[in-house]
């Protein structure tokens, strides 16, 4: 069992950064690929970005590539979201996953954070 606990969203103007952190309990965090998800009000969720268990290998959704870096912390159990360049499109609240594989699958995360809402203002 994973717990998962995100913190760092918050409100902030266009042009601006946050750096969102998800804590996970549990002594085998490094064996899980980690992956960030978001839903706007009314939208389906999506993917933002994935890292393997290493952080040797990350991916991004094609929006938020050269703005957002996935990075973490196998020492402290955490999984980051570095966001710049921040968009008033890119609202929504923001979750933290975590699966077996690499993938950017939803069905394929298992342990999920409850959100942290993010809001960029224009």
């Amino acid at each position: 069992q994973v717990q998962l606990v995100e913190s760092g969203g918050g409100l902030v103007q266009a042009g601006g950064s946050l750096r969102l952190s998800c804590a996970a309990s549990g002594r085998t965090f490094s064996s899980y690929n980690m992956g960030w998800f978001r839903q706007a009000s009314g939208k389906e969720r999506e993917f933002v970005a994935r890292i393997s268990g290493s952080g040797g290998t990350t991916y991004y959704r094609d929006s938020v590539k050269g703005r957002f870096t996935i990075s973490r912390d196998n020492a402290k159990n955490t999984v980051y979201l570095q966001m710049n360049s921040l968009k008033p499109e890119d609202t929504a609240v923001y979750y933290c996953a975590a699966s077996g594989v690499g993938t950017t699958a939803q069905n394929a995360y298992y342990y999920w954070g409850q959100g942290t809402q993010v809001t960029v203002s224009s």
